[in-house]
């Protein structure tokens, strides 16, 4: 069994056929997956997903590139995961320097600000961070640092950074998840990382609906295609399907803190 640690199943794309997306997911061997928040005003669709089906979790966060949103604060992140059994994280958070643009460094500081809060409240809730990164990762690995993220851990999500910050992200406790974009030929970069990250400290993800991985680049991704990603690692690896499935399938359980005798 596969399981797609991130993905977006309240997006709008998912609203007339999330039936049919879920039996997708038993009929590829994918028994669990991430829903993750990325902003407030949408969260409560979120949880209701993960409340309503025994094999779908929640987090909760609002993500560094929605700027005109209402803005989470340390105790309304703190008692949201303490009040619900199926949040399992906190995020998604972290940096996006991406579009950036002509602002300044300085003009940033929110994201940053907001990045020390989901922090905060990972920590005090015991709850693993789900972290994007980018074009920002010395920034993300510094605040990680100075804020002791490496006593709660998580997950770099949908990672495409350097092995260098693979490594610093591993060495505080953080696992690094490969999405459907490992699987494109122009990712030989990734994939070399890929190949050096040790499987004990991976997981798979899809992002879905966006970064589809080959062969449905372009379509409206799905949790059920984390296992072409699965499939393309163990290649890339040279394991077999079966132990990367079973190993990624172990460490979400063990990143998420979910006791799998219940799921």
């Amino acid at each position: 069994m596969f399981i797609d640690s991130h993905c977006h199943l309240d997006f709008p794309e998912f609203q007339s056929r999330l039936p049919e997306v879920l039996a997708n997911m038993k009929s590829a061997s994918v028994s669990n997956a991430l829903c993750v928040s990325v902003d407030l005003p949408d969260f409560p669709n979120v949880l209701k997903l993960a409340q309503e089906h025994s094999h779908l979790y929640a987090s909760v966060g609002v993500h560094p590139d929605y700027e005109d949103t209402p803005e989470p604060t340390y105790e309304f992140l703190v008692e949201t995961a303490l009040k619900h059994p199926k949040i399992v994280a906190i995020g998604e958070t972290g940096l996006d320097y991406y579009r950036m643009g002509e602002r300044s460094y300085e003009s940033m500081e929110w994201q940053r600000e907001r990045f020390r809060t989901h922090i905060r409240a990972a920590i005090a809730s015991k709850k693993p961070l789900i972290i994007h990164t980018r074009s920002a990762s010395e920034d993300t690995i510094q605040i990680l640092k100075e804020e002791g993220a490496d006593q709660i851990g998580g997950v770099m999500h949908c990672f495409t950074e350097s092995l260098e910050v693979a490594q610093a992200a591993m060495e505080l406790g953080f696992y690094i998840s490969f999405s459907g974009i490992v699987t494109f030929k122009s990712a030989k970069d990734l994939q070399a990382t890929c190949k050096e990250v040790p499987l004990h400290r991976m997981l798979i993800e899809t992002d879905s609906p966006y970064l589809a991985p080959i062969p449905y680049r372009g379509k409206i991704n799905e949790p059920a295609w984390v296992a072409k990603v699965g499939e393309f690692i163990a290649t890339l690896k040279n394991v077999s399907v079966e132990e990367l499935a079973e190993q990624t399938s172990k460490n979400f359980f063990d990143c998420f803190q979910i006791d799998r005798r219940y799921t």
